[in-house]
């Protein structure tokens, strides 16, 4: 008799505005690749497809058709849920190196975020 392996999911999504504009101005193929990596995330631990950048700034990181895609992201933990990653803004990354100002630029979207939450709480 075979085991069904059920693998559990580590944490969910949220897209803010910005990350949905992003990804909504892809063309389809490209768009589909990067919500299948997301999803893919969210059950495997994998640096090629989700890497830390720093102390609080991730980034959803795909390749598709040679175009380095990056959406940058912030955990957040909260009562209602468990474990969320926020998805700020995206990227279609041009060198090697992520640059600092998109880092900075996610940084400051987290720290907005999460005073508006701690007010509306």
């Amino acid at each position: 008799m075979q085991k069904l392996l059920v693998m559990k999911k580590k944490f969910d999504v949220e897209l803010l505005p910005e990350a949905i504009d992003f990804l909504e101005n892809l063309d389809e193929k490209a768009r589909d690749k990067i919500y299948y990596n997301i999803k893919k995330s969210q059950f495997v631990y994998d640096d090629d497809l989700f890497k830390k950048l720093n102390s609080s700034i991730w980034e959803f990181r795909t390749l598709f058709n040679n175009k380095s895609y990056r959406l940058f992201s912030f955990w957040n933990k909260t009562e209602e849920k468990e474990t969320l990653v926020v998805a700020t803004h995206g990227i279609l990354k041009k060198t090697q190196k992520t640059p600092n100002k998109e880092i900075k630029k996610a940084e400051e979207i987290r720290k907005q975020y999460l005073d508006n939450n701690i007010k509306n709480k």
